[in-house]
């Protein structure tokens, strides 16, 4: 990122907005009459960064386009042009006085856009992610009184989800077209920020920083970059580049020095750094950043300024273990070591991404990094993400796949060969590579989502768009792997077929019982990129967004406002399969949650047992951009983890025992055997794994005890539980996993298991009232945490005791005042009678919703600075009980 005292954010002026009819702000009055065309709305205020639904919202023109069905009252705003306007003196906020240029840079217009100052045509500009930058020199020697003017026509008539790839024609972000998560409502705004910058004789362009590790074992930092000239003295004086290090506490550690002739435009520089602090992945070891200052000079006077945080690292690729010969390099080696993917895919964190605070980016990262993820795809349907999310991954951990924005369309899937759009990907291409390529989490470039050249079949190097994108990956990155497309071949999707599945996408839905086990339990892929199991949000979130009438159960068919709020994820069917009736919101959310967390811990665990001939996973998906009833995202649109969230979280774990089965149900009195499976992320750790077979009371059936010590590399398997399936007065029974790895107790992994036919889970249902006591210890704690800028984090430890006869399913903390965002060390386990267990709790204050359906709260820019005067107050439930509160909870609110 650039730090200088020469560069003025024009976010902080007033601005306002209004809307008009196509090309009428252009015209300004009637050819016919001479009249001001006055235009659709009036002058309102606007936000920047930012987008037009949103101020709308605020000035009252629109209602909450994400209530029910009232985004469809929303589409003719995209059928408007929208004028931004803001008025300053600027010597007034911009007193440089030796200033030999001055540029106005349009960090980020959504889509297309004409620019005006004081009346004056600059010029226009096409794309999102490509800056728009105008030298202004002359314009402000003419007037100190400053009218910008941005006006942004109507969107593209772009695809959305299902359309034609080979069609496509821009580079506007597709999801918000309307995608299975999403709805249609097409952003429009700036949704980055704006600034004047000035500059004096020259300037730094496009700087890269590589770091490596030689044979030696010393860190490698390598400096390079381009001068840009500017003004009348253009080549004319001599300048040095001055490059100063310092280590991960802030110490000096380098200087270098570089001269350049009048005649040199390119430098490069490089330090060794004995002993350094590697960088890993989070999960494998810490994120030490050092920090790269780069200074240009002239005649001793600082010119430009260049200021990174790196981390020293090696990256490579090597073939998985066993992998066929014309497999690509799927496995991430870092430092040596190889690494297993364990992440998520993220779509934009909101259909305005624009309005997104930092203090939602640091959340998304907190959530990524407790549930110990190391990796997040983002997605080529979204868009290349602004630069606090790559630099949050950087300080935690987090590598990042970054596509270039293109994605499948159902018709076909084709990448578009488009001169025009080869054009914009091109220059698209090119502004992310050069703007995110220094970010150490950067680890994957990928042509595009889902592009294939026949039905299952994906799209290779030798596509000529792809072709052209690997060509410039290999120019401005070398460093990085480009696969052509997620997924990679050379089949698409999931098969039972042996053999043929490299990178595979699916599926996104629980196969069935026992289809789903026999299906990823048996699979042979390479890498998992993208798949899923769908799950209802939950009922608070639900609440938010669907009015009295729809808050019932129903099914997708039954219901066009449900069907509106993710038509594609409908589990209705599937739950009443599993579970019989459902009566009400609240059992239809905990019975959908349950399997979509049971889905998805499956498919985690088989594909981790073959580490690492199988790479790595990751989830379809971490977040969602609108507020579906029901979807695939363990994290819902208002930030409410769910209860697959938790049990991912545990697949992820860095020492995961599980175990192996085909089916949720079998018949009293076979026998079964269920392998164990043990995986970690360090090896020679001893452990003790304890396998319990226990009815609903608690009552211990069968148990087994193994000892043993983890294998780095692979997933070992050292016994099998072999089992006598019991009647029980239920038809429940439950295989527990109990572990101890060194000296740390592990998260116990519970099995539910039923021996009925049909409706196999339904007597979960029938449980009698469980009886929770939960006792807060000590007052919450209040502080920052290294690497979040704009959030403070509260914690307090719980203990949550099951005092009554039964079994207790799915215990989880939420924070009862909704003002607060949280997560806890576990959620959704299970406690037999007399059982007891800690959970530390952490929260933080939430950044208001963008459409609250109060008005008078709305988001402002200071709320990621402002905090909660009042604290979390926590409430535990479980399956079917709910809103159990701490003894001390309890008595504060008597």
């Amino acid at each position: 990122m650039y730090t200088s005292d020469r560069e003025y954010s024009l976010s902080q002026m007033t601005w306002e907005l209004k809307g008009f009819w196509p090309w009428v702000p252009v015209k300004g009055t009637s050819m016919e009459i001479g009249n001001e065309l006055l235009g659709v709305t009036e002058w309102m205020p606007a936000t920047v960064p930012g987008g037009v639904h949103y101020d709308l919202y605020r000035a009252g023109w629109i209602e909450n386009p994400y209530q029910d069905m009232n985004s469809l009252q929303c589409e003719w705003v995209e059928n408007r042009w929208w004028v931004y306007r803001t008025c300053f003196e600027w010597k007034d906020i911009y007193p440089q006085t030796d200033t030999v240029a001055t540029e106005l840079i349009c960090q980020g217009l959504d889509y297309e856009a004409l620019i005006y100052w004081n009346g004056q045509y600059l010029g226009e500009h096409i794309g999102m992610y490509e800056p728009a930058v105008f030298d202004i020199t002359e314009q402000l020697q003419q007037s100190e009184r400053v009218e910008l003017l941005i006006i942004l026509k109507h969107p593209p008539d772009e695809m959305g989800q299902i359309g034609k790839t080979s069609a496509t024609f821009t580079q506007k972000s597709r999801f918000n077209y309307k995608w299975d998560f999403s709805t249609r409502l097409i952003n429009i705004g700036i949704w980055d920020d704006i600034v004047l910058k000035s500059y004096q004789h020259c300037s730094l362009q496009d700087i890269q920083v590589k770091t490596d590790l030689n044979e030696q074992y010393q860190g490698v930092i390598q400096i390079g970059g381009e001068i840009q000239p500017h003004g009348k003295s253009k080549g004319k004086k001599s300048t040095l580049v001055q490059v100063a290090i310092c280590d991960p506490a802030g110490n000096a550690l380098v200087q270098l020095k570089q001269s350049l002739t009048e005649n040199e435009s390119t430098f490069t520089m490089q330090s060794l750094i004995d002993s350094p602090q590697l960088w890993y992945p989070n999960g494998y070891g810490d994120q030490p950043l050092y920090t790269v200052e780069v200074a240009l000079l002239q005649h001793n006077i600082i010119c430009d300024m260049y200021t990174c945080r790196v981390g020293i690292r090696q990256l490579e690729y090597v073939s998985n273990e066993g992998s066929p010969t014309d497999a690509l390099p799927y496995t991430v080696r870092i430092n040596g070591r190889k690494i297993y993917i364990r992440g998520a895919n993220i779509t934009p964190l909101d259909h305005l991404y624009g309005n997104v605070t930092a203090r939602r980016y640091e959340w998304l990262i907190h959530l990524a990094k407790e549930a110990n993820m190391n990796m997040l795809r983002i997605w080529g349907g979204g868009i290349i993400e602004k630069s606090i999310l790559y630099e949050l991954c950087d300080m935690h951990g987090i590598m990042i796949w970054q596509e270039f924005i293109q994605s499948s369309s159902g018709i076909d899937n084709t990448p578009s060969q488009r001169p025009e759009f080869l054009d914009l990907l091109q220059r698209n291409a090119i502004s992310a590579l050069n703007s995110r390529r220094n970010h150490t989490s950067l680890t994957i470039w990928s042509g595009g989502n889902e592009l294939m050249s026949a039905p299952n079949i994906p799209s290779t190097y030798d596509d000529h768009n792809l072709a052209l994108l690997q060509q410039l990956v290999q120019q401005y990155d070398p460093q990085r792997m480009f696969l052509p497309t997620s997924a990679s071949g050379p089949v698409q999707y999931i098969t039972h077929e042996k053999g043929v599945s490299h990178d595979v996408h699916g599926h996104w839905k629980y196969e069935g019982n026992p289809q789903h086990y026999v299906l990823y339990g048996e699979a042979d892929h390479l890498f998992h990129s993208e798949f899923g199991v769908d799950g209802l949000s939950h009922v608070r979130s639900l609440h938010k967004f669907l009015s009295q009438p729809y808050r019932r159960p129903t099914s997708m068919e039954d219901s066009l406002v449900w069907r509106h709020h993710g038509e594609w994820w409908d589990t209705y069917g599937r739950d009443i399969e599993l579970f019989g009736s459902l009566d009400n919101l609240e059992s239809f959310v905990d019975c959908s949650q349950w399997i979509q967390a049971e889905g998805l811990r499956f498919i985690l665990d088989s594909n981790r047992s073959r580490q690492f001939n199988n790479s790595g996973s990751l989830v379809w998906q971490l977040n969602e951009p609108w507020p579906n009833v029901t979807c695939t995202n363990l994290v819902d649109y208002y930030n409410e983890a769910k209860m697959a969230y938790y049990w991912v979280k545990e697949a992820y774990a860095p020492f995961r025992a599980s175990i192996d089965y085909r089916s949720l149900h079998y018949v009293v009195g076979e026998t079964v055997e269920f392998p164990l499976r043990v995986v970690s992320n360090h090896a020679s750790r001893d452990f003790t794994i304890n396998m319990q077979l226990l009815d609903g009371k608690g009552q211990m059936l069968q148990h087994h005890s193994i000892v043993g010590t983890t294998n780095i590399d692979h997933a070992i398997t050292p016994t099998i539980f072999c089992c006598e399936i019991p009647q029980t007065a239920d038809q429940l029974f439950y295989i527990r996993v109990q572990s101890v790895c060194g000296d740390q107790p592990i998260a116990d992994n519970i099995y539910p298991f039923s021996t009925r036919q049909q409706s196999i889970y339904a007597p979960a249902l029938d449980q009698a009232d469980v009886d929770l006591a939960v006792e807060a210890h000590h007052d919450w704690t209040h502080s920052s945490l290294s690497g979040y800028h704009h959030t403070s984090f509260w914690k307090r430890e719980y203990t949550v005791t099951n005092q009554g006869n039964t079994v207790a399913l799915h215990i989880y903390p939420y924070e009862s005042t909704d003002r607060f965002w949280m997560t806890a060390s576990e959620g959704y386990f299970t406690l037999f009678p007399g059982e007891s267990k800690q959970i530390v709790v952490t929260c933080c204050d939430q950044a208001a919703e963008l459409f609250p359906a109060d008005r008078s709260i709305l988001y402002t820019a200071k709320d990621d600075q402002n905090e909660q005067t009042s604290q979390p107050e926590i409430a535990f439930a479980s399956f079917q009980q709910h809103a159990i509160r701490s003894n001390i909870e309890q008595s504060l609110n008597m």
